[in-house]
């Protein structure tokens, strides 16, 4: 079986809202047909793929891609960092009834990941508790920060506890709110712009002390963990020889670094071959970004290229570690 927890929606009912309440939603659906696009207020826009709302396109994606099964998640878009807690809980509770209607509609195929409204701490651990409580939902998508702040910050730890608490694993998304300096041309604020964050978030996470304390917290990375595994080894000799690095943790981030969980979505075999070597394939899931245009159309062919890829690291990377991470398997 093969499973990508790397993939994303936006349901119907969000885009329903939007499309009643633009301004109450500061988004809008411009466009008809295979035309229509989301533009936000934000100043970000892109098409709305039938994919992002349609089950059965969602389907149809997954079968030319050799995917069984999807955990599907919210784009980013769609977190809504920036709101007030009404408007945050609101889409919030709009987006995750919409998944789980995505879900019931082909649950053989699809499972669901929630988005929590993290700027409101209390609400968002209010709305994780429902969804696992009315869903059974065992991830939650959260962003690699919080409008510029850091998931290692005191604030979010009740919500990183009781994830760990009740079992449901973090999947940390890189969140687009604007061009950094030096990231305004060439697409490179998603290019390089994404796995950078991906790379703060984590080293954060690591230097923090935040994975000591909640040993049995579960984070998942996006883009093979962005810049992070490359630069490992330059973590480790500064937590040698830095005190800000050892602060607040003795450990290892090296052994740190195998705390995390990783999707295969580096485009490159060779650098997916490190990524298995330095953590281990277990540690390793299907992720595609579908229906995004940066997603791996062909995610099998890629594990399949990977240099000296055996039986066993196939098999974690197709569902075994993701089983696992669902509660579905050992």
């Amino acid at each position: 079986m093969r499973i990508d927890l790397h993939s994303h929606v936006i349901p119907p009912r969000i885009v329903q809202a939007i499309t009643e309440n633009p301004l109450d939603f500061a988004a809008r659906i411009e466009g008809e047909g295979a035309s229509r696009r989301v533009v936000h207020d934000q100043g970000y826009v892109y098409p709305l793929f039938q994919e992002f709302f349609d089950a059965e396109a969602k389907l149809e994606s997954m079968d030319r891609k050799g995917i069984d099964v999807s955990v599907i998640s919210p784009a980013p878009p769609m977190f809504y960092y920036w709101a007030d807690a009404d408007l945050a809980l609101k889409v919030a509770g709009l987006v995750n009834d919409g998944v789980a209607d995505m879900v019931a509609a082909k649950p053989g195929r699809l499972r669901g990941m929630a988005s929590v409204p993290m700027q409101h701490p209390d609400a968002a651990v209010a709305e994780l508790e429902r969804v696992v409580r009315e869903y059974g939902f065992k991830a939650i998508e959260i962003g690699t920060s919080v409008e510029g702040a850091q998931l290692a910050e005191e604030r979010f730890r009740p919500l990183l506890r009781r994830a760990s608490e009740l079992g449901v694993f973090v999947f940390a998304h890189p969140y687009y709110v604007g061009a950094k300096a030096g990231l305004e041309d060439y697409y490179l604020t998603n290019l390089l712009g994404n796995p950078l964050d991906t790379a703060v978030c984590a080293a954060n996470l690591m230097f923090s002390g935040v994975l000591d304390e909640l040993p049995d917290l579960k984070v998942l990375l996006a883009h093979g963990g962005g810049f992070t595994p490359y630069q490992i080894g330059r973590l480790m000799h500064g937590h040698k020889v830095r005190a800000e690095t050892h602060a607040c943790t003795k450990s290892d981030p090296k052994d740190l670094l195998r705390r995390f969980y990783f999707d295969s979505l580096v485009f490159e075999p060779q650098a997916l071959r490190y990524l298995i070597d330095l953590v281990g394939a277990d540690r390793i899931v299907i992720g595609t970004d579908s229906p995004f245009d940066m997603a791996d159309q062909e995610p099998l062919k890629t594990l399949d290229a990977v240099p000296g890829i055996t039986h066993d690291e196939h098999h974690h990377m197709c569902c075994g570690t993701a089983l696992r991470l669902l509660g579905e398997g050992r």
